[in-house]
């Protein structure tokens, strides 16, 4: 079931909320778009997850809301510079992604799990993961290891 979290970056000049489900399979609301995307959370090994270990769960723009900061967000895009990975200027963390990809059924934000303040250590800990091969472009599977993401 979808619930209304709250997050922010460290130091708390970004601050966001978020309708998210983070319950376990089985006990999971309606998916706001078809696909996995919007059914789990996900870790991957690509290059810019890895390092920031980016811990992602996808949502519309109607279920996110920037509260306060967005002068406080630098921005980060890589690669296609498809991806707008945004961080606080003050602390670093970067508490959300932004993208707009077709397969995913239009404009999203990829929220870090990390960054949510109010979410349970049981509702974290419950959570379902999939793992992506970021690494290699085979977004569909895990890599072979998975234990350091």
């Amino acid at each position: 079931m979808k619930k209304a979290y709250h997050g922010s970056c460290h130091c708390r000049a970004v601050r966001f909320s978020a309708n998210l489900d983070l319950a376990p399979e089985g006990e999971r609301s309606e998916p706001s778009r078809p696909g996995v995307w919007w059914t789990t959370t996900f870790r991957c090994n690509c290059s810019s997850c890895l390092k920031a270990r980016f811990w992602k769960i996808f949502v519309t723009p109607e279920d996110f809301s920037l509260l306060s900061g967005e002068e406080a967000l630098a921005e980060y895009r890589f690669g296609e510079r498809s991806i707008r990975h945004v961080f606080c200027k003050h602390c670093g963390v970067r508490p959300f992604a932004s993208a707009d990809f077709e397969m995913l059924g239009g404009p999203f934000h990829a929220v870090n799990i990390a960054c949510l303040d109010d979410a349970t250590d049981e509702e974290l800990a419950n959570a379902p993961i999939v793992y992506e091969d970021g690494r290699h472009d085979a977004w569909d599977r895990a890599p072979a290891v998975t234990g350091y993401l």
